[in-house]
């Protein structure tokens, strides 16, 4: 069964899909579509099959579609093979989809204000949004330190997966941001996570 994948190269949660199907070993059967996915243009082929027009946008084999990540990553994950990245227990199943909750909710930060930077008209930014924005992004930050070590250094979940996909979207658009000096256990685990293949072959360039 191939799951064809609207995409783009730099979305974090389209990386997030990617890496679930290259640890599950099921890469080759997803096929990526191209897409003109904007946050104020949006691509009507996907549109087509996603009234919000956004990526990650999946098409069964029958045409049905599947939005947005999690529901992606649900699908590849019991696609076949192993490991589980949701796993089957109910504390375990649940602390990996609030895991993966938390990181999704640091990239929604994250992308908002990087809108504000680089897309808003000049005269029109709002520092204090942009501000808000990267405030979230530092409690979610100070929470995967906290809280999250132990979860981050088991098995690989789909949460983990997401944050590993939070944080390399950091590297990659928030370069002057040194979010790994106050949460030193936080990039130590990331600096491992970040060497395995699946995230070597996904990462954006």
């Amino acid at each position: 069964m191939t799951l064809r994948l609207f995409h783009s190269p730099a979305s974090p949660f389209v990386r997030k899909v990617l890496v679930c199907a290259h640890e599950k070993g099921v890469a080759d059967r997803v096929e990526l579509l191209p897409s003109r996915a904007w946050p104020v243009k949006r691509d009507p082929e996907i549109v087509r099959e996603n009234p919000t027009g956004k990526v990650p946008t999946a098409l069964l084999q029958d045409g049905t579609p599947l939005y947005d990540s999690r529901v992606i990553c649900a699908w590849v994950d019991q696609m076949e093979g192993t490991p589980s990245l949701l796993p089957e227990g109910t504390s375990d199943r649940f602390a990996a989809m609030t895991l993966e909750a938390l990181a999704d909710g640091l990239l929604d930060a994250a992308l908002l204000a990087r809108y504000e930077a680089v897309l808003r008209p000049e005269e029109f930014y709002w520092a204090l949004w942009h501000d808000s924005q990267m405030e979230k992004v530092d409690s979610a930050l100070d929470d995967l330190e906290a809280r999250w070590t132990d979860r981050l250094d088991g098995p690989v979940t789909v949460g983990t997966v997401a944050v590993a996909c939070a944080l390399g979207y950091l590297d990659f658009r928030f370069g002057d941001k040194d979010w790994r000096g106050g949460h030193p256990s936080l990039g130590a685990w990331y600096s491992g996570f970040a060497e395995r293949e699946s995230m070597r072959r996904t990462r954006p360039e």
